[in-house]
């Protein structure tokens, strides 16, 4: 097994004992990513500003391990508050070509990381 590590300045820091990502021959599992900027600043009180980074940040790690949005197989979204789906689901959108849009789930849990109301974690394949 090639396992490599994929750490990039371009997301937030892993804040407890995990990596951005891991690569595994040709596939990479991204960790959770919330609301928080490379500079580790929490964007709060927008859902939309909030989706919008935790994207930034995964096209963040995908780039980094030389992989983009269509490399995507697998997506969980969680969110605090299934009421937000359709606005979470609209700005996820946006980073995907319908015809080549990932497998995924969307869950509801009680509460996230730093109380934030999203988090989106993925796999990709190259």
């Amino acid at each position: 097994m090639n396992k490599k590590i994929i750490l990039t300045n371009d997301a937030p820091s892993p804040i407890g004992p995990y990596s951005q990502a891991i690569l595994i021959n040709n596939t990479l599992y991204i960790s959770g990513q919330i609301p928080l900027t490379p500079k580790m600043n929490l964007i709060e009180n927008d859902l939309n500003n909030e989706v919008k980074q935790v994207m930034e940040n995964l096209g963040a790690i995908l780039n980094a391990a030389k992989m983009e949005f269509t490399n995507v197989v697998k997506s969980t979204i969680y969110l605090n508050n299934m009421d937000n789906f359709e606005k979470v689901n609209k700005i996820y959108g946006q980073y995907f070509d319908n015809k080549l849009a990932p497998a995924r789930e969307t869950v509801a849990v009680k509460t996230l990381p730093k109380n934030v109301r999203v988090e989106i974690s993925m796999i990709a394949y190259r």
